[in-house]
């Protein structure tokens, strides 16, 4: 598929859009902020085309800079969750992204294949077949069963589950901008990362 907005190569952005990538950053962070080692891929193309609309970037990134940095769930967690968004919307760009993120939050390549198989998969936690079974229900429902909600609630507190459903969300909206978009992978981030064909492999080794 071609992308029905092409990204503005990075010379080409608007001035705003340091301002807008500046809003990623939360005041109080809880967890580390990203990483600029050499070689990790750069997301050019979702943020080429999202610097159409500084604005609009600047109010999300304030958002999402919460979910990602400022969360009172752990990485680990968190990518959990965003994984099982991309695979229930087949958004292969945001799948690709947390990879990379997954692997920063301490989950290897098995874990995150897994993902995609779903909550009745082996080998998860109790708490972690809940959060993943949470953004299905979230994504399906937009809202959670009862069942789900106490499994989640015997083992985090109100502002954990709070932020289990807020993160489900901001990457429900990204998946939808980045489908509707049709961002194109790019070729740093499809060279560093595995896709959904990949899978089964990774999982049986």
């Amino acid at each position: 598929m071609t992308a029905r907005l092409d990204p503005l190569p990075p010379k080409a952005w608007p001035p705003e859009m340091r301002e807008a990538m500046a809003a990623l950053a939360p005041p109080v962070p809880r967890h580390p902020l990203p990483r600029t080692d050499g070689g990790r891929p750069k997301a050019l193309n979702l943020l080429g085309t999202m610097a159409r609309y500084p604005e609009l970037v600047r109010a999300y990134h304030v958002f999402n800079g919460h979910v990602l940095f400022a969360t009172t769930l752990s990485a680990r967690q968190r990518e959990l969750l965003v994984l099982r968004v991309a695979a229930i919307r087949e958004a292969e760009y945001e799948w690709r992204q947390h990879v990379v993120q997954g692997r920063d939050a301490g989950l290897d390549d098995a874990e995150i294949a897994r993902v995609a198989a779903g909550p009745d998969a082996p080998g998860w936690s109790r708490l972690e077949a809940a959060l993943i079974r949470a953004a299905d229900e979230l994504v399906a429902d937009a809202a959670l069963s009862d069942p789900t909600w106490a499994a989640l609630a015997a083992e985090l507190d109100e502002r954990q589950l709070m932020d289990v459903i807020f993160t489900v969300g901001a990457y429900d909206a990204l998946a939808m901008a980045i489908r509707s978009w049709r961002v194109e992978v790019d070729h740093d981030l499809a060279e560093t990362t595995f896709s959904y064909t990949e899978i089964s492999d990774i999982v049986s080794g």
